[in-house]
């Protein structure tokens, strides 16, 4: 009996994702462009309305009926939330967190402040209109819902801080500037939120915020703190946990993406044959338990 299908959302240049999920079982993306060059590496593609639009959800539900889908993810954070509030109604198999944590890690400040939360760490971070003399410098000044490095700018002291705050024109906040090695944490969580496995790597490069060259490393400090994250947030499906350690405060976590990161293929080619990622979620999608290893 073959395994059930996958339905890829917003592929746009996500070929390598793509075609993993090609090679393993009848993979689906889903687009509303219709030039996404990744949606060539699927068995269907098929155009969909914007995510705003309400009959975005069902016509997920029409392809997954159509080709029989048993996991639905999401490779942008922009349908994160849709697609966890369609889980969360039944109406989807979606891999993706509560609607709650999505629309949290969908904005860096509420990341911050989940994270505060869980007594996870995160660096001192504060709003503009709160006292920016307090906070140490550097500091960084970042949108609230920014992504792919856009936008963000270091500040040296208070009156650097408040005129980027002033300069980027979408909502801000200003959080300490972490120092040392900048890592990344990929993990996936089972349909429970139950931490399968966490794979930290290096960023070597980037190239509009996304690692484009790193290294796998076993570091157990930080495949204890992605599982501690993961179980936490109780996060199903794959996310992508950025972290610094910085020489005086230690570990920082700033930033919490709920899907394949930029540097996808580091976990694929790090884990073991059978227990790759897109493996385990194929498996995962045909009722099988996966346990974590």
């Amino acid at each position: 009996m073959s395994p059930p299908a996958v339905l890829l959302t917003g592929a746009g240049k996500r070929y390598d994702i793509v075609s993993c999920f090609a090679r393993l079982t009848t993979t689906v993306v889903a687009d509303p462009s219709a030039l996404a060059p990744a949606q060539y590496a699927a068995h269907v593609r098929a155009a969909v309305p914007l995510i705003d639009d309400s009959d975005y959800v069902p016509a997920l539900q029409s392809l997954c009926d159509q080709h029989g889908v048993g996991a639905v993810l999401p490779l942008t954070d922009l349908d994160i939330e849709v697609l966890a509030r369609a889980r969360e109604d039944g109406r989807l198999p979606a891999l993706v967190p509560s609607s709650e944590v999505a629309r949290a890690t969908y904005d860096k400040y509420e990341t911050h402040l989940l994270l505060q939360r869980h007594s996870l760490p995160s660096p001192p971070t504060v709003l503009p209109e709160e006292d920016l003399d307090a906070l140490s410098y550097p500091a960084m000044v970042k949108p609230r819902r920014g992504s792919g490095a856009r936008s963000i700018h270091l500040a040296r002291d208070s009156a650097q801080a408040r005129f980027f705050v002033d300069y980027v024109p979408e909502p801000t906040m200003v959080q300490r500037a972490m120092k040392g090695p900048e890592l990344s944490i990929d993990c996936l969580g089972d349909l429970d939120g139950r931490c399968l496995n966490a794979i930290p790597r290096t960023m070597l490069e980037s190239r509009g915020g996304e690692s484009i060259k790193g290294e796998v490393v076993h570091d157990g400090e930080l495949i204890e703190l992605g599982c501690q994250t993961m179980e936490a947030l109780r996060v199903s499906g794959p996310a992508t946990i950025q972290v610094f350690r910085d020489p005086e405060i230690g570990l920082g976590i700033t930033d919490v993406n709920t899907r394949f990161g930029g540097a996808f293929p580091a976990p694929v080619y790090a884990a073991l044959p059978g227990r790759t990622y897109p493996e385990l979620i194929v498996r995962m999608a045909a009722g099988e338990a996966v346990a974590p290893h």
